[in-house]
């Protein structure tokens, strides 16, 4: 299984945030921030922050994709 995060992106873009901003005001490491570019797994809590800081759901950031052999 792998993650996505394709629906954070897009969402900052709808709120007029930039992903700069969004690792300010969250105080996220860059290496987190990278991680989150490339679809890599990143802390729960960080994905929580990130939720509240926008109001909504862990579902409206990130998506869960199965992979062909699974």
């Amino acid at each position: 299984m792998g993650i996505n995060y394709k629906k954070l992106w897009i969402l900052l873009i709808e709120k007029e945030i930039s992903p700069a901003r969004l690792r300010k005001d969250l105080n996220i490491a860059t290496g987190t921030m990278t991680k989150l570019r490339k679809n890599e797994e990143v802390a729960l809590s960080v994905l929580l922050r990130i939720c509240e800081y926008l109001n909504c759901d862990i579902g409206d950031i990130c998506q869960v994709l199965r992979l062909n052999n699974e």
